[in-house]
């Protein structure tokens, strides 16, 4: 992403574009090899003059905008060193407008804003690259301006501050970074050292390395950027001799100091695209990282980057550099240095004073790095964008922004890279630290992982809250399992309740039912014992009826036995009934004629002195096809009452 792509995207360039144009004039890296294709410019600047004044800046790198505040205007510029010469007077009317140009104000608003030209440099060293053309602006010549040097150290120094550091390290350490004990732990002297109290009682050696004393100029350069644009609405110029060492370091954590957004995963990922890898920082000369190879019309491919020599014991390290380099003690064919490790300690000592700040913690900042330096992916390979673009990396190489995603999204936010006390609304501004809060400490995670394992993780109030918060985590997921089966035992009672009061319905109406069938069946055997007769019930058999009478002679008795079919109602012998009816008749005077007194008893139409009222015949005339009477009670219904009460006319 290039710079003017994440303001439009960010808000920024939105919120103030009636002052502020996207300029394409480099679109084909033909006016500045290290600069991005797009950039931000004044809006009263041509394209025009804008190429004139890039002839007056260092490798064509001529201020242009990295951020602007939304609510006042006031922009954060960068850019390369001026070519004002040994004598300090050469001068660039072009590049003069355009400087002006930054300290215009919004609406309108009568007067301008000031102007910080912050130079990064110590000022002996940007009179010394008046020698060679280079140096430094002077206030006279630009309005309303003031020209601050920070002395920041160049490449050079910084590379051996941590060739010593590391070599401290390696010997007053555990383990040496090769794993291997250390000189102490052979004996070589009295002093035992192996850990960060013991290297905090030998202050003075740490203090020779210089590396915290970098890393407090670069913090101290940065918050005063961060406080003149905050507090003041002053814009600021940064630049170092080409622009793209010392001037990322001040701009990028000033704007990580400025923007809450930056804080932010996406953020710092846009900050690092965009003031790191589309300005220009030269990771493959500092770094040693794969670079642009090839002349006239051989195909463009990458190669491995020589960038000089490095101490036997950074060499070992993951953090330093990978392969053996070509030895030079000349400075000038030695351009590895730290540049981009240095910024990233820096924001470690920030996350360190404002915890609740960042979205990230100090585990990602050390996996980016080691993703930086593994060369496994190719957002960092070349010098430039133009060399990215040449070979196609992003075509031909994997992404190291998808691949810490990845990490992250594996876990969600228990991952180690999130920062556990991250408070969007805590820190919804600037940050502006104290100078007495910028007194940098040795970042254990990174530099003491190898030296001093222990030392680097214990101790950590983050490591322990992570602990507590992966215990938390299974104690949640547990809970939400817990409450699920609760849910769904609750579900399998309501329905198990639900059955119940169904079959509680069926019970009750079927106790209905019988309670109603046990009123019929007594119904039945009154009327039944009203004949004369005796009714059992057996719960199991056939259906008996049992006519007996007592005479004199051998007692006679007819059966019957059947039992209902539940499809046609036809009676069967062959199968049985749940419920059995045995009816037996008895009389103690009996006629001699059986039949007869078994008609006299069941006959309804028989009279009380005694006679018969069938129809043209006696009961006695049937004889034994009475036998068929005793189970067609119909043949009494198809009786008409006409036939026994009344007299035909």
């Amino acid at each position: 992403m290039c710079a003017s792509m994440d303001m439009i995207e960010h808000g920024s360039y939105t919120l103030s574009n009636e002052l502020w144009r996207i300029s394409t004039v480099n679109c084909n890296y033909s006016m500045c090899q290290s600069y991005p294709f797009a950039l931000i410019v004044p809006k009263s600047i041509s394209d025009e003059e804008v190429l004139q004044a890039s002839t007056f800046r260092a490798r064509c790198r001529l201020p242009v905008v990295s951020w602007c505040h939304p609510g006042t205007g006031a922009v954060l510029a960068r850019s390369s060193q001026p070519l004002v010469g040994l004598m300090m007077n050469m001068r660039n009317n072009t590049d003069e407008k355009l400087v002006a140009a930054l300290c215009s104000q919004l609406g309108g608003a009568r007067g301008r804003r000031k102007l910080y030209i912050a130079d990064a440099r110590p000022r002996k060293n940007a009179l010394a690259n008046g020698a060679m053309g280079g140096g430094s602006e002077s206030s006279s010549n630009y309005f309303q301006s003031e020209v601050v040097f920070f002395g920041i150290d160049n490449i050079h120094a910084m590379r051996e501050s941590l060739s010593r550091l590391r070599d401290y390290l390696d010997t007053h350490g555990t383990t040496s970074s090769d794993g291997m004990s250390s000189f102490l732990r052979h004996g070589g002297w009295t002093w035992g050292g192996g850990n960060l109290s013991s290297m905090s009682a030998s202050v003075s050696t740490l203090g020779d390395t210089g590396w915290l004393i970098h890393v407090q100029s670069v913090l101290a350069g940065s918050a005063w950027i961060a406080a003149r644009v905050a507090l003041e609405s002053a814009s600021v110029l940064v630049h170092c001799s080409d622009g793209w060492d010392r001037t990322t370091q001040l701009v990028s954590l000033a704007n990580l100091l400025l923007d809450p957004y930056y804080r932010t995963f996406t953020g710092f990922q846009a900050l690092v695209e965009k003031d790191w890898l589309a300005f220009g920082h030269p990771f493959a000369d500092r770094v040693g990282m794969p670079t642009v190879s090839g002349n006239g019309n051989m195909p463009f491919e990458l190669s491995r980057q020589s960038s000089g020599s490095f101490s036997s014991s950074t060499m070992r390290q993951s953090s330093g550099s990978f392969t053996s380099q070509t030895p030079s003690s000349s400075h000038a064919q030695n351009n590895y240095s730290p540049i981009f490790l240095q910024w990233v300690d820096c924001v470690s000592q920030l996350l360190r004073m404002y915890p609740f700040a960042f979205e990230f913690s100090s585990a990602f900042l050390v996996d980016l790095l080691d993703a930086v330096l593994s060369c496994r992916f190719g957002n960092f390979f070349c010098n430039s964008e133009k060399e990215r673009q040449q070979v196609g990396v992003s075509e031909a190489c994997a992404c190291m922004w998808a691949y810490l995603t990845d990490l992250r999204s594996l876990e969600g936010r228990s991952h180690l890279h999130y920062n556990l006390f991250y408070d969007p609304h805590k820190h919804d501004g600037p940050l502006l630290p104290p100078a007495a809060a910028l007194a940098p400490t040795l970042w254990p995670k990174f530099h003491l992982r190898w030296a001093c394992p222990s030392e680097a993780q214990a101790g950590e109030l983050e490591a322990q809250c992570r602990n507590m918060s992966m215990k938390f985590f299974e104690l949640q997921k547990a809970k939400e399992v817990a409450e699920r089966k609760a849910k769904e035992m609750a579900i399998s009672m309501e329905s198990l309740s639900a059955e119940l009061s169904n079959e509680k319905q069926i019970s009750s109406s079927a106790a209905a039912l019988a309670k109603r069938a046990s009123k019929e069946n007594a119904a039945i055997k009154r009327a039944i014992q009203s004949f004369g007769c005796k009714v059992h019930f057996a719960r199991s058999g056939d259906t008996t009826v049992d006519v007996e009478s007592n005479t004199r002679e051998t007692p006679q008795k007819l059966m019957y036995s059947s039992s209902r079919s539940k499809s046609d109602g036809n009676l069967r012998h062959d199968e049985k009934s749940d419920l059995s009816v045995s009816i037996t008749v008895a009389a103690e005077d009996a006629p001699n004629n059986s039949i007869s007194r078994l008609c006299e008893t069941l006959c309804p139409l028989r009279t009380t002195d005694g006679g018969c009222r069938w129809p043209e015949a006696g009961c006695a005339q049937l004889g034994s096809q009475f036998v068929g009477l005793k189970a067609n009670f119909d043949a009494f219904d198809r009786l008409s009452i006409y036939d026994g009460y009344f007299e035909t006319e």
